[in-house]
């Protein structure tokens, strides 16, 4: 494992963030619970510490407290809203409520010190804290005040000790990143996080692993698992027992595609084709929850049929999975997580079929792995695709999923992304989608009346999918996108746009 800036988090909505930040600035960083010991903390071999903000007040009974033992390590501290305050009353200083606090951009006077050496011009900052620093502990100066008068930044170079009231990481805050760039240089910390190194690394580690045992992966036709089929195949070669299970609730020609993609790059890939028994397995089912949990069981037992009759040719020792690191920070529950869902990952397998895991992903981001898919040679337009939910089509259908209904969508949701792509607009979003409602309303063609289907539109700009806003696309690129799908899906005569942002809405409908 590579040298680590280690974010402790304290609750924020932004510690995901900041890590992803250090890696953007190339080096590695991981991130741990608040109440991580200090022992685990130095088994991830750090370079530096920063303190993640957080939603309590470092004064109320039961807050999240410093780690014992972590200031006596020596390292390079940066604390960040709630860990600069926490910094300030473990070293002695004072933290006060701040009048009516600040929350969002506020302006920066007075700045200087080492964290903002190289900086100039305007400072703008993302606020958003009710308490602040009163009294400075001993050894620190201000180097920076918001508008208010508030102390937005302070300093102890000797010990290497800082602290931010704002939060660099964020858009909000222009200037942050390069704050981020100079802690980073006082800390010393190796600047050796690249797709490179990373591709280089996860390939060692796998044939360390797995030594000359067969690998059996279930391929979804996501980014992940077809750049963990690319890796793998890289790693191991023949080793390879690659299972891509067609579930018929994908979109137009993305079975075939997948398929072709991986063939291409030397993947020895089995296609499974069950999309009639999926579908059938759906009839008469409309409860999203109910389709979720169809789905699953029946891709576990098309699976495990498959894993049989793999196992039969050779034994299997191995599963692949293409686990996230968000997904470990949910299940190592840092505060504020959601739970991982169900279909991330292949579960339930019979007793007989128990394997050992390996999970190449397990420590990157979802961008980290299209950066990986990059260096592997996957096609642009697959590594870059949106998200895609793993019981696909079904949970785009509002009612009883039928091959008709399928097929009406996957024409509009075409329709869609394709222009998308036409416009130079599918970047602009971070998962565009369709939506096949229950409802039919009275329409116009020609000089007949119509009773067809609505299909509602869906485009949302994130992060991370944890929180949402609807995206801004332009009124005529509507105009252009609702007239091609009427045009050209006959079974549907009204489009909709959501423009509901999550909170207080999901992302998908169902």
């Amino acid at each position: 494992m590579p040298q680590s800036i280690v974010v402790v988090d304290y609750g924020s909505q932004y510690s995901r963030l900041i890590t992803r930040r250090l890696r953007e600035l190339q080096v590695h960083s991981v991130i741990v619970p608040a109440n991580a010991t200090v022992e685990r903390i130095v088994a991830l071999d750090p370079a530096a510490v920063i303190l993640s903000g957080g939603p309590n007040s470092v004064n109320d009974a039961g807050a999240p407290t410093l780690t014992p033992g972590l200031l006596d390590l020596g390292l390079p501290v940066l604390g960040v809203c709630y860990g600069m305050q926490l910094l300030a009353k473990e070293l002695g200083g004072a933290v006060g409520g701040g009048g009516s606090g600040e929350y969002g951009k506020a302006a920066l006077r007075n700045y200087s010190g080492e964290l903002f050496a190289g900086v100039e011009g305007d400072f703008v900052a993302w606020m958003s804290h009710g308490d602040a620093v009163v009294r400075l502990p001993a050894g620190f100066t201000a180097v920076a005040e918001s508008s208010s008068g508030v102390t937005a930044a302070m300093e102890d170079p000797e010990r290497r000790l800082y602290g931010l009231q704002f939060h660099p990481e964020v858009n909000h805050t222009p200037k942050g990143m390069a704050v981020l760039e100079r802690f980073i240089t006082l800390a010393g910390a190796p600047r050796d996080w690249t797709p490179e190194s990373i591709v280089e690394a996860a390939v060692a580690n796998v044939r360390e692993r797995v030594g000359k045992e067969r690998v059996l992966l279930g391929i979804s036709g996501g980014v992940d698992s077809t750049t963990l089929g690319l890796l793998l195949h890289q790693a191991i070669g023949e080793q390879l027992v690659a299972v891509f299970v067609d579930h018929g609730l994908l979109r137009l020609g993305e079975a075939e595609e997948v398929e072709r993609a991986l063939r291409g790059l030397g993947v020895n890939v089995t296609v499974v084709d069950a999309s009639e028994r999926f579908v059938s397995a759906l009839a008469g089912v409309t409860d999203p929850e109910a389709k979720r949990k169809v789905i699953g069981r029946e891709f576990i037992e098309v699976f495990t049929a498959e894993a049989r009759r793999q196992q039969a040719g050779g034994a299997i020792r191995f599963l692949a999975q293409g686990t996230l690191y968000p997904d470990v920070i949910e299940s190592a529950g840092v505060p504020g997580a959601a739970n991982i869902k169900s279909h991330h990952n292949v579960g339930g397998l019979p007793a007989d079929l128990q394997f050992e895991l390996v999970e190449p992903f397990r420590e990157l981001f979802k961008d980290e792995v299209r950066e990986i898919a990059e260096r592997l040679g996957l096609a642009p337009h697959l590594r870059d695709r949106h998200p895609f939910p793993g019981p696909g089509l079904a949970v785009r259908i509002i009612g009883e999923v039928t091959e008709e209904r399928l097929d009406v969508l996957r024409r509009v949701d075409d329709v869609f992304i394709s222009a998308l792509r036409e416009f130079d607009l599918y970047h602009d979003t971070w998962q565009a989608l369709a939506v096949l409602t229950p409802l039919r309303s009275v329409g116009v063609m020609g000089d007949g009346r119509t009773y067809a289907n609505t299909v509602a539109l869906r485009a949302v700009s994130s992060i991370d999918g944890m929180t949402a806003d609807w995206t801004r696309l332009p009124h005529e690129f509507l105009a252009t996108v609702a007239n091609r799908i009427v045009n050209a899906v006959p079974e549907v005569n009204r489009v909709v746009y959501d423009i509901t942002s999550k909170p207080p809405a999901t992302i998908e409908w169902e």
